[in-house]
Formats: C-alpha cells, structure tokens, sequence
C-alpha cells in the first residue's frame, strides 16, 4: 500500500494551533480532499484539538504528521491518519467535561469523530493518532449540553489505546 505523508513541526506556543489547522487545510487540498467536504472539517477539527492537547498540557513542541493511504481494495478510498508526537512521556488522559467546563472535551471529541484513535510511546515522549476512513460517511456531530459521541476503536497491535 502506498503512503502519502507529510509533517509540520509546532512550536509550544497556543498561537500555533491556527497555523497547523491552515497548514492541514492546504495539505488536505493537495491530497484531493476538497476545503468544503464534510471530511476536510472533520480531519482540521480532529487536528486541532490533538495539536492544542499536545500544546497547551505539554507545554512542548509537538509533530503533526498526515499520512495519506491509498485504497487497499478497488471502491474504497483509503484513510488518513492524523498523528502529533510530543516529548512528554506522560500518557493521554481522557477527561469528561461538566456542562460549563472551558475544557476537558478534546479527546471526546475526537473519541466521537475518528474510526480508531490511540497513543503509544515515540522516541523520549508519545505520539496519539487517529484514523478517519475516507470511504466511510462522516457522523454529523450536533453538540448539545452533556451529550458526546462516542466512536468505535480498533486497536493495534502494540499500540496503547485509551480505555474502553
């Protein structure tokens, strides 16, 4: 299977996010993914909140990577795995947002948007991904005070994923 992938380095700065969703966005475009399909919000939402978890509760400079995979099989289309890599060692922890929290939904969030999500260790730090299946219809997400999504995942061998 051929891979397509690129990658930008983050600074530990909050101001960063915006210029990693923008950079994706242009990425996305190159890659065939129009800026107005369903998949290209879905994927810069998914981007954005990994890239600020991994700004704002790291304070380090992060990696995001897209990969771009061709169609295993005729009629499909692929996925595309969303992955930051930071250098803090600490694990991803899931948190469940009160109704008035500011924070505490970004891994909810992309809990109910990716196929499969997950971390595991890379170099000195982590990396968290997440997979969005190009052929797969994108869940329309209506946010309502206390109700998330909740996706399904598939784990990897050798992967550490968050708890069920």
């Amino acid at each position: 299977m051929q891979v397509l992938q690129v990658q930008l380095e983050v600074g530990p700065d909050p101001a960063e996010v915006g210029r990693a969703r923008r950079w994706a966005r242009s990425r996305l475009v190159g890659s065939g993914i129009r800026d107005d399909e369903p998949l290209a919000e879905t994927l810069i939402l998914l981007i954005s909140e990994l890239v600020t978890n991994a700004v704002v509760h790291t304070g380090c400079p992060a990696v995001l990577r897209m990969l771009f995979g061709a169609a295993e099989t005729a009629g499909t289309a692929g996925t595309v795995r969303v992955e930051v890599a930071d250098t803090s060692c600490r694990p991803p922890q899931q948190r469940h947002a009160a109704g008035e929290d500011t924070g505490g939904r970004g891994l909810e969030l992309v809990d109910g948007l990716a196929d499969r999500w997950g971390w595991q260790p890379e170099g000195a730090g982590k990396q968290i991904w997440c997979e969005v299946d190009r052929g797969t219809p994108v869940m329309q997400v209506q946010m309502q005070a206390g109700a998330y999504g909740v996706g399904v995942h598939e784990p990897s061998p050798a992967v550490v994923t968050h708890p069920a």
